[in-house]
Order: structure tokens, then sequence, then C-alpha cells
């Protein structure tokens, strides 16, 4: 996508396409890759979190916390701390 952005940008407006323009076409690029980073990683997170749920039968009551208010998380991971 990045690369036909800047064909397009070199077709159309050439004039333009300078060092800031560069610096433009840059700061996207590593954007993206930061996201497709971010992604990854927050995937990765997420499968490992449903792996561990999934074998500890204990766990089966954490996965309606999202359902509860921050307040409420925040007291079920205190209880948890103090508890362990």
């Amino acid at each position: 996508m990045l690369l036909v952005y800047s064909i397009l940008w070199m077709v159309f407006d050439q004039q333009s396409l300078n060092w800031h323009g560069a610096a433009t076409l840059f700061t996207w690029a590593m954007t993206l890759f930061i996201q497709r980073a971010e992604h990854r990683d927050t995937q990765a997170i997420h499968a490992k979190l449903d792996e561990m749920l999934r074998s500890n039968s204990s766990a089966s009551n954490i996965t309606r916390i999202d359902d509860q208010e921050p307040g409420e998380i925040e007291k079920h991971r205190v209880r948890k701390q103090q508890g362990d």
C-alpha cells in the first residue's frame, strides 16, 4: 500500500516529493510497521492467556470479568494478590 501511494505521489505531484515528502513516507512506513508489531504482540498475549485459562480449571470464573466496572476489576486484583 505504501509503495502504491509513493508511486502515485511521484506520478501526480513529483514537485512536492522532496525531503519533506520522503520524511512523510518514512514516518508512515514506521507507523505501519509499529502497528503491525503491536498487533502481533497483542495477538500472542491473547493466545497465551487463552491457553492459561483453558489449562487452569479454577480460572473459569475470570472469563466474565470483562463485563465488570474498572473499580470492581481492581478490587478483584487486590483480593487475588492478598490471597496469594
